[in-house]
């Protein structure tokens, strides 16, 4: 059987991939989309050929003889874009790690090079699979070359193949006539002239009827279009010329061996390493594990059950100015307690096991002491650790999750892995991986020694991780918002998440009955309405019935039907009831499966549901909610609000409720000093009303609804960079008058145009935004080559100082409300965070008490140049209380 070689287009396929791959970055905010796509069409394509040889051609950033001949040639290229242009070293660095051969030579181009290697490999007996974008190598072709197109969108490849006698197929010419009818129709991304006049159309009959260039000039007078048959006189030159520059070299003086071509393992422990950084984690899976296990620390983990090796372990741990821990669970219950891992010293490990003697109790106990005498503690994740720990306060602890997540807020899922490699450089493998590589026949020892090896190296990574992280901290002016708001907020956190909130079973099967009905009820209305039964979930059925069958004006058809989007769907609700009702329709079966069925999977013991608290997840630093999210209880409509009712206070308690009012307006009013908006908000009148009356020059006690509704999209759309585009839109109105809206708001409150445009100014100078109490927000959208990526990085600038300083106040509000109930001895317990609003489990007696709490602590969160308000309510329920 012939030997396989295949051949890589390298900038082709890299453009290819940049352009089909959504925008991926890395830690260190590289772009990573076209490394990321080309190795993914490299992995198919050698899955599917299994070649022994592979070498991958790269243009050199120098004119070549093509140059040489017609100084325009390629002159008509765009510049490649700066995201594109940094992956070219990184894919070269990977494809030197993985071992692949990657060939470039100065005066010529990778066309010349991959065809001449393909001729050579043919001659030699290979089947050859050349793999490019570009259609320029058809002429290549033969009945042992195989010409591979690659064509990516929404990361997915689909491949078009070629031998010769496709090309025919295709193009009614065989590969060698390719050459001229490229020659004559010429080939604008090359800045190949051609024959003018000639298009593909023309150039290809010619070839047809004459079989080569030559053959045409001989039968010139025999072509009838006399436009064409003077072109092709008077451009002979040009023809020539054009099959020069179009003409592949196939017999190119290169130093490449077959030897130096053939295929290793890719998968190395340097291309490990690399993948790591570059973060590709889908692909790590295909390095073997004695590619990626690091030997050199592993004599100094020591796994433990031993009392007397325990006790050694924490009066190691207790000398040690410092320590790290990490407590590990099997499946995240009590009773799971799977081991402790300690950290006295880099070559200082245990890794504790309960057993006998050492029990939960006493390995949490021990480790508490540790805490009492103000050891220095540093873990991952504290969160959940801290029901193993009593402690309220958190100044000797420090969590390597939490610094990276400040240093890096746009990434949200970091893993000790990640802290590993970006901080050490040290490649580790998850505990995922390193467990799943043993099957269940694998002796126990051999599971025992996988689960040393991630508890010592993790918590290794967490020693060495921490003052790395913490000189960061001070470098970027983060510690003091680390240690006052973000590590407090972590025990805050853990409490509410364990205290829970009470859910009524029976009312909450009872509201998802009652949105049954309703949902029935308008499916038989839009039936009936419609004229027929249909399936109104379905997008192409809806959009037949209504933009086909009952003519709704805006219909907008797409490959797979009419758009039935919710902003299509908006605009008619309001003059076609069967719009408004199938938008209603949605809404009530979003609520049922998402909240009615939903919430009911998560009511545990007591009918209580423990939702998670992220802090680590959002760019800005607002907290999120999963598991389930009860950030999302919808509010608009009254349907969607009774929902709250279902949420209950324990018998003998109530619900305090207290929300911040227009806190992000408040907080741009503080930041952008803008005098007129702070005196707006001082006078203590409707600031929407008062903006209505400024923006559309009507006296106060004459605005209207509709203009105060107007002027309030206005308010909340000036802080998130709204364009006049995105106000029409939400507003129903023409983008001239949004335009004019827009300008008359920064007329009234000028210098907020001017705070917008600096913060904008200053993240493009520094790379980030930052907020009152410094937290930053990268936003390497601003240095994007794509003005949509670019307008979007100008509109997070604008935002995320407001948005993040409003966070940050939520955090410190909750911190001190948390710590007033605590340090009062209240039963009361703050128990759910909602974006702007707090709320309590509030024992009847202590009513008073925790709303004076809350309404001095939360007014008292920080010092603005205009008052922090809040609305406060109490309640039988949430919703009573909302």
């Amino acid at each position: 059987m012939s030997k396989k070689m295949v051949l890589i287009d390298g900038h082709s396929i890299l453009n290819r991939a940049f352009y089909g791959v959504p925008d991926l970055s890395n830690a260190q905010g590289l772009h990573t989309n076209a490394v990321y796509g080309f190795l993914n069409i490299m992995f198919k394509i050698l899955e599917e050929e299994k070649p022994e040889f592979l070498a991958v051609a790269f243009d050199v950033h120098a004119p070549t003889f093509r140059h040489e001949l017609y100084k325009e040639y390629k002159g008509t290229r765009k510049p490649m874009p700066e995201e594109l242009r940094e992956q070219v070293p990184v894919i070269k660095e990977v494809l030197k790690a993985m071992g692949v051969c990657t060939v470039e030579k100065a005066g010529l181009e990778a066309d010349d090079i991959l065809g001449t290697l393909a001729k050579k490999g043919e001659k030699d007996g290979m089947e050859v699979a050349l793999v490019s974008g570009d259609r320029d190598l058809l002429q290549i072709a033969s009945n042992h070359i195989k010409i591979r197109i690659p064509k990516t969108k929404g990361g997915k490849t689909e491949i078009e193949d070629y031998y010769a006698k496709d090309v025919e197929d295709a193009y009614q010419v065989t590969p060698v006539q390719f050459i001229e009818l490229k020659a004559l129709m010429g080939d604008s991304s090359d800045n190949i002239p051609g024959v003018p006049k000639v298009g593909p159309k023309t150039a290809t009959e010619l070839m047809v009827q004459y079989g080569s260039l030559d053959n045409i000039y001989a039968h010139l007078d025999d072509i009838s279009k006399k436009s064409i048959r003077e072109s092709l006189a008077e451009n002979k030159d040009l023809a020539d010329l054009s099959k020069v520059l179009a003409t592949i070299h196939t017999d190119c003086d290169l130093d490449v061996t077959w030897d130096m071509v053939s295929m290793q393992d890719l998968f190395t422990p340097e291309a490990y390493t690399l993948f790591k950084q570059l973060e590709f984690k889908n692909l790590l899976g295909r390095f073997e594990e004695e590619a990626v296990t690091q030997n050199s620390q592993k004599d100094s983990f020591f796994m433990t059950s031993d009392l007397t090796e325990a006790e050694t372990a924490f009066a190691e741990a207790g000398k040690a100015e410092r320590a790290a821990f990490l407590v590990l669970e099997d499946s995240g219950k009590d009773e799971d307690f799977a081991a402790l891992a300690l950290a006295a010293a880099p070559d200082k490990i245990w890794i504790l096991r309960p057993q006998g003697f050492l029990t939960k109790e006493y390995l949490t106990g021990k480790l508490a002491e540790l805490a009492d005498k103000g050891t220095k503690l540093s873990t991952f994740q504290i969160k959940p650790q801290y029901a193993y720990l009593n402690q309220d306060e958190t100044g000797q602890f420090f969590d390597v999750l939490i610094a990276a997540y400040l240093l890096n807020p746009l990434k949200n899922d970091y893993s000790i892995e990640d802290i590993a490699n970006e901080q050490l450089g040290l490649m580790i493998q998850s505990r995922q991986q390193l467990l799943e590589k043993l099957s269940l026949t694998k002796a126990a020892q051999e599971k025992e020694e996988a689960f040393q090896e991630y508890a010592g190296f993790a918590v290794y990574t967490i020693f060495l991780a921490q003052p790395l992280l913490q000189e960061k901290l001070q470098e970027t002016e983060m510690e003091n918002l680390f240690r006052e708001i973000e590590m407090p907020l972590t025990r805050v956190l853990h409490e509410m998440e364990k205290e829970g909130v009470e859910v009524r079973p029976e009312e909450l099967k009872a509201y998802g009955d009652a949105l049954v009905d309703r949902i029935n009820e308008l499916e038989n209305s839009i039936h009936k309405q419609a004229g027929e039964d249909f399936n109104i979930n379905s997008p192409k059925q809806l959009g037949e019935v209504l933009f086909e069958k009952m003519k709704l004006p805006g219909g907008k058809k797409t490959k797979t039907g009419y758009s039935t989007a919710a902003d299509v769907l908006e605009k008619l609700a309001p003059e076609f009831p069967i719009v408004s009702e199938i938008l209603e329709y949605r809404g009530l079966a979003k609520l049922k499966s998402t909240y009615a069925d939903g919430l009911a999977v998560y009511i545990g013991e007591n009918n209580r549901i423990h939702t998670t608290l992220n802090q680590t997840i959002t760019a800005t630093g607002r907290i999120s909610s999963t598991e389930p999210n009860l950030q999302n209880i919808p509010m608009r409509m009254e349907l969607g609000r009774l929902i709250r009712k279902v949420f209950v206070p324990k018998e003998g308690y109530l619900f305090t409720d207290a929300d911040y009012s227009q806190i992000e307006l408040r907080v741009l009013a503080h930041m952008s000093g803008d005098e007129q908006l702070i005196e707006a908000y001082r006078s203590d009148a409707d600031i929407h009303r008062i903006t209505a009356s400024k923006v559309f020059h009507t006296p106060f006690e004459q605005v209207t609804d509709l203009q105060r509704r107007n002027a309030k999209a206005v308010n909340f759309g000036i802080v998130y960079g709204i364009s006049s585009f995105g106000l029409s839109q939400d507003l129903s109105i023409s983008r001239k008058e949004a335009s004019q809206y827009i300008e008359e708001y920064f007329k009234t409150y000028p210098k907020v145009k001017e705070f917008l445009d600096e913060e904008v100014e200053k993240a493009k100078e520094n790379g980030y935004s930052i907020t009152m109490f410094g937290r930053r927000r990268p936003v390497p959208e601003l240095k994007s080559s794509n003005f949509m990526q670019r307008s979007f990085g100008e509109r997070v600038a604008m935002n995320a100082p407001i948005q993040g300083t409003a966070a940050d106040i939520i955090k410190i509000a909750m911190i001190r409300v948390w710590k007033r109930l605590k340090e009062e001895n209240l039963k009361s317990r703050l128990i759910l965070q909602i974006h702007d609003e707090l709320l309590v489990e509030t024992a009847q007696d202590e009513l008073e008490q925790v709303a004076a709490i809350m309404e001095k602590e939360m007014k008292n969160a920080a010092d603005l140049a205009v008052s922090l308000e809040i609305d406060l309510h109490t309640g039988k329920n949430w919703y009573e209380a909302k």
